[in-house]
């Protein structure tokens, strides 16, 4: 069965940039990340720092679909 749902979500896009002095094939990741339908942004100097700002837009995004639908609901 297919699905209506699109593999790779524009919500979920993000975009990762890397500084040109980065090397990570030594475990050097700093650069800049943005979401793409909120457009915040933030600075990282880890994949920690990376991966724990997708996960924080992620989640709220989440929280407020659940409240979307919440309200829809009522």
């Amino acid at each position: 069965m297919a699905s209506n749902k699109p593999s790779l979500p524009a919500n979920r896009g993000f975009v990762v940039q890397l500084y040109a002095d980065a090397k990570p094939e030594q475990g050097d990741f700093r650069g800049r990340v943005e979401h793409l339908a909120s457009y915040e942004a933030a600075h990282f100097t880890s994949v920690a720092e990376l991966t724990a700002f997708i996960a924080r837009i992620l989640k709220a995004q989440e929280q407020e679909e659940a409240r979307d639908m919440e309200r829809d609901e009522v």
